[in-house]
């Protein structure tokens, strides 16, 4: 792992790059009254967006009480909505649930979960792992469900304006990004569900990149509400990724897994935003600045990692035919 003399990265505040509000100008089907929906489908009451500190935002109705109506005209420049930014969330949302349902359990999402605009994509690979730790077992039984409440959440709230579930690889772009790692060699083949070991270390190569997403999607998020739940998403992501580096750290699989921190931070750009396992020869289990906070990634940063390419693509790696929505173009980082 790249180490710099202090423990700092680029800034936090860094908002989302111009290729995220560029891709996002088009919102088809995310207008108010899917944002409206929004608010019916999360069972958000006027009183609970008053109540949320969001009346100046939305705007104040006859007698001082918020008007539900007008929250969806929050933002003026209707460039990025609040649901474009929580659809390429779901996205996500939809690769790490599949991710762990199939190690768990041996199948995926069920047919009502997966619909909605965009092609709906089938699902390359993933099986259910031969768990020999009971308490790792339970953690990923646990965290399987979270995800897949996750996208439960997600797709009630957007109502009609949710995407579907793309194309996933859980197969081969596994062991391309094995090989970009430096784990395997060219010909060897990396089966993230065939050992315990291998499933947690398929668990790094996108825990954190979660992570730091809803961290960065966090300044585009308009509606104080909406930015509440993603919050609330972003701290169960973080409890599932220092889990998954902790576990990795007392199995002893530290090298390995800085070796596919290296080859995300090879992914997203020439600054040195990622960190592994080990910081100056000492552990690391929370990723931060030097004011201990968690790093942003941009869109087309995270598309960058997901779509295993340092170039600006619209699809490749665990999305093979890219994801629905109009955020869907990764950085050029080559």
């Amino acid at each position: 792992m790249n180490a710099a003399p202090e423990k700092k990265r680029v800034p936090v505040f860094e908002g989302f790059s111009k290729a995220f509000v560029r891709e996002a100008i088009n919102r088809s089907a995310e207008n108010a009254v899917d944002r409206r929906r929004f608010l019916r489908a999360a069972g958000l009451t006027t009183a609970g967006i008053v109540g949320g500190g969001a009346l100046t935002a939305c705007g104040a109705g006859p007698g001082g009480t918020a008007a539900i109506g007008t929250v969806s005209e929050v933002t003026e420049d209707p460039a990025v909505s609040d649901a474009a930014v929580l659809n390429f969330a779901l996205n996500l949302e939809y690769l790490e649930a599949e991710f762990y349902l199939r190690a768990v359990t041996g199948k995926g999402l069920e047919d009502d979960q997966i619909d909605g605009i965009g092609k709906v994509g089938g699902v390359t690979g993933g099986r259910k792992v031969m768990f020999h730790d009971k308490t790792l077992k339970a953690n990923a039984t646990e965290i399987a469900d979270d995800e897949r409440a996750h996208v439960d959440f997600l797709r009630t709230a957007l109502g009609d304006a949710k995407v579907a579930r793309p194309a996933i690889d859980l197969d081969e772009a596994f062991t391309a990004a094995a090989i970009a790692a430096g784990l395997i060699k060219e010909h060897e083949k990396f089966d993230a569900f065939g050992s315990e070991d291998n499933f947690l270390l398929a668990a790094f190569v996108f825990e954190d990149v979660g992570v730091t997403a809803y961290k960065g999607a966090a300044p585009l998020i308009e509606n104080k509400t909406f930015l509440e739940a993603a919050a609330g998403i972003l701290a169960v992501e973080a409890y599932h990724a220092g889990l998954i580096r902790a576990t990795l750290q007392a199995r002893g699989a530290v090298d390995l897994a800085d070796k596919i921190s290296d080859a995300r931070d090879g992914l997203d750009g020439e600054d040195d935003l990622d960190q592994g396992l080990t910081f100056e020869d000492e552990p690391n289990i929370v990723p931060t600045d030097e004011n201990a906070i968690a790093f942003s990634r941009s869109a087309g940063q995270v598309l960058n990692i997901v779509y295993l390419n340092p170039e600006s693509v619209t699809s490749g790696g665990f999305f093979p035919e890219g994801v629905n929505g109009d955020i869907n173009a990764s950085d050029d980082n080559a």
